[in-house]
């Protein structure tokens, strides 16, 4: 999880620059699904999850940027890697169907 991410990097890595951008990304994925829930409209709705798609790639290339600098372990770069594909994928079908209704 991405908080949990952030305090290792604070805590353990001493990282503040792109632990703050990973936050900030990784967290704005669930909020904007949480507010697509109550959207006013379809477009209103695939608007939002549009939004948190951007923000899961952001979080993607600020993981691999953290990956790529050694600050964190393959372990914890699969895990991360792989929760956010499936957030992707899961989004993306919210967005289809909604089109197709």
């Amino acid at each position: 999880m991405v908080t949990q991410l952030n305090k290792f990097l604070v805590f353990e890595k001493k990282e503040y620059i792109i632990s703050k951008q990973i936050i900030r990304s990784g967290t704005a994925i669930g909020a904007l699904t949480r507010e697509a829930q109550h959207a006013e409209s379809n477009a209103d709705f695939i608007h939002k999850l549009s939004i948190a798609l951007k923000e899961a790639n952001e979080t993607d290339y600020w993981l691999l940027l953290l990956f790529k600098t050694e600050y964190i372990e393959d372990k914890i770069y699969k895990s991360l890697f792989d929760e956010i594909q499936e957030l992707t994928g899961q989004t993306h079908t919210f967005i289809s169907k909604t089109f197709q209704r």
